[in-house]
């Protein structure tokens, strides 16, 4: 049986779950990309994530060579696309790994429909989460909506099973024999090929995983893993990296249970991508301050966190975790600002942008979301720096004017700001 293996956010061919299915159930698997028209039309010519996507299709596609198969690549709308592509091939079957987001799950319906009034199959696997759907749920049912007790739950039905590797290379003669054909350049797909920013090793850091609890919250450090970006790509296996978790830090292996929560919560919920996940906070009135938000985008705000934070952003793609909370904090509570500002200029410059953690991590701060900050919980920034940042180091990296006439004054008050807001929510709650 001939099979299409559509590769997406699994750039790997190692422990790859919808890649081990068709293999495994195939005599000839060709692998393909489709650089989506209708997600890099959105994008901006530089923008860097497209350039680590193009880098690590190049060197998907150079390991499947090595295999004496190839990467087919293609450029265009994947509902269109497709059924082209698995009828260039004669498949039977089309494989891919699901995703959970909005316009994925309504792309893959569409793709689902089309193929099958071609009598073929579309199926797809389970591998950049541990859990998902409905696979975690209350006892009757329900998803849950709050973290805690699917942490619980996540944490009982944990075995060896879901964190199990596949093996992929127990089948890679079944991989579709073909000649190599060239790499689609990043030109052709209308994007520039300048690196502006370092990208971070995929390399599990066991030594930072350990150290992570005592150390994470301090942006100086560099005690975080760096491997958002890996894993929001599927350059690395998530269940390697939770057994990695297991072994050596619990702290860790929490934040990876968050990821899985927001990616269900996206899922069952997908009107908390555009809407608050609680309806009653869409009716708070937001202010509408360009030079706020214009002065919270560049770090110019008076705040120094608050601007360390928004430059490193700016400057690296990447922004310490602390830190995204306290800028989160800082846009809804003090300047009185729609969360989605946020989320969409965070969708702009983040390398490890992903919708359903970024969605929640906004709505999370904002007060709107599925297990949030109350709505009176106004992280105090200078607070905040005393805490973690209390050499400012890091505010002294990234803010060089810190401490000189050249830094700017405080954009508002916290004072008023916190009264402000919390008087504002009242408002719009108790109506």
């Amino acid at each position: 049986m001939t099979s299409i293996f559509w590769h997406r956010r699994d750039f790997r061919i190692n422990d790859n779950a919808g890649l081990y299915k068709a293999l495994k159930n195939s005599n000839s698997v060709q692998p393909i990309f489709i650089f989506d028209t209708s997600i890099l039309s959105k994008l901006k010519k530089d923008d860097q994530r497209v350039l680590f996507i193009h880098q690590e299709v190049e060197h998907l596609k150079k390991q499947y060579q090595q295999f004496g198969s190839d990467l087919k690549i293609y450029f265009g709308n994947p509902i269109l696309l497709i059924p082209q592509i698995a009828h260039e091939f004669n498949a039977q079957v089309v494989y891919t790994n699901r995703d959970y987001e909005p316009y994925a799950l309504q792309r893959d319906t569409e793709i689902y429909t089309l193929l099958s009034d071609l009598n073929i199959e579309f199926i797809g696997t389970k591998d950049h989460v541990i859990f998902e759907k409905n696979e975690i749920t209350k006892s009757d049912g329900l998803p849950y909506t709050i973290f805690t007790p699917y942490y619980r739950k996540w944490k009982e039905k944990i075995n060896a099973f879901y964190v199990a590797t596949y093996p992929v290379e127990k089948y890679l003669d079944n991989l579709a024999k073909s000649e190599e054909t060239e790499m689609l350049t990043l030109e052709k797909i209308g994007f520039e090929s300048v690196i502006k920013v370092s990208f971070p090793s995929r390399e599990f850091p066991i030594p930072t995983i350990k150290s992570y609890t005592e150390k994470r919250d301090y942006p100086a450090l560099n005690a975080t893993s760096h491997l958002s970006l890996h894993l929001r790509f599927g350059t690395i296996s998530l269940r390697q990296l939770v057994k990695v978790a297991i072994s050596n830090n619990p702290t860790f292996l929490n934040e990876l249970i968050w990821r899985d929560f927001y990616q269900m919560i996206i899922f069952q919920f997908p009107h908390s991508a555009k809407d608050a996940f609680k309806k009653q906070y869409d009716r708070i009135e937001w202010e509408h301050n360009d030079s706020h938000f214009i002065a919270w985008c560049e770090g110019k705000t008076g705040y120094p966190l608050v601007d360390a934070g928004m430059r490193e952003l700016n400057s690296t793609g990447f922004m310490h975790n602390r830190v995204r909370m306290v800028v989160a904090s800082f846009l809804t509570k003090h300047l009185l600002l729609d969360w989605r500002l946020g989320e969409v200029y965070f969708a702009e410059k983040l390398l490890d942008y992903e919708l359903a953690s970024n969605v929640g991590g906004w709505q999370w701060a904002a007060g709107c979301g599925c297990d949030a900050a109350p709505y009176f919980r106004v992280f105090n920034p200078t607070m905040q720096q005393e805490k973690f940042d209390k050499k400012f180091e890091y505010i002294k990296k990234w803010v060089p004017e810190f401490g000189t006439s050249n830094y700017t004054e405080p954009i508002i008050d916290h004072k008023f700001a916190r009264e402000r807001v919390i008087e504002r929510y009242k408002q719009a709650l108790n109506n």
